[in-house]
C-alpha cells in the first residue's frame, strides 16, 4: 500500500458494528385501551329513563301525541308504538288510543276504576 491510500483509508470513517435486528414480536407496540381520563371541569348530564318519562307523560288528563312522545324520547315512530304496546301488555297499564280532529294519535293512560281493579284475579264460589 501506498501513502496516499493510507490516507484515504484514515479519512473513511471506521463502520460501527451491526446492530442485531429485533424479532417481529418484539417489535409491535401494545394496543391501547378506550380509555381515557375524563375532562374534571365537564359534567354529565343526569340519565334519565325513557320509561318514566313516557308514563309521565300518558298520566297527563290529555295523554300525549305521538309528535310530542317522538321529541321527548328521541325515538322513531314505530319505536313508540311499539313500546306503547308493550307497555301496555306487560306493564300492566290500560292504554287508550284515540285521533284528535287533526287526525293526530294520542296516547293516555287510562284510569281503572277501584271497584274493577282486581275483578280479574277474584275467584267466585
Amino acid at each position: 500500500m501506498s501513502a496516499i491510500e493510507t490516507e484515504n483509508q484514515a479519512d473513511k470513517p471506521v463502520p460501527k458494528a451491526a446492530k442485531p435486528k429485533a424479532s417481529r414480536k418484539s417489535a409491535k407496540v401494545p394496543k391501547k385501551t378506550g380509555h381515557t381520563k375524563k375532562a374534571v371541569g365537564k359534567l354529565q348530564p343526569d340519565r334519565t329513563n325513557k320509561k318514566a318519562e313516557l308514563v309521565a307523560l300518558l298520566k297527563r288528563a290529555k295523554g300525549a301525541t305521538l309528535a310530542e312522545i317522538m321529541k321527548a324520547t328521541d325515538w322513531q315512530p314505530h319505536t313508540v308504538r311499539g313500546f306503547v304496546s308493550i307497555l301496555g301488555k306487560t306493564g300492566g297499564k290500560k292504554i287508550e288510543s284515540s285521533k284528535n280532529t287533526d287526525g293526530e294519535r294520542s296516547y293516555r293512560i287510562a284510569k281503572v276504576a277501584p271497584h274493577t281493579r282486581f275483578l280479574s284475579n277474584a275467584t267466585y264460589g
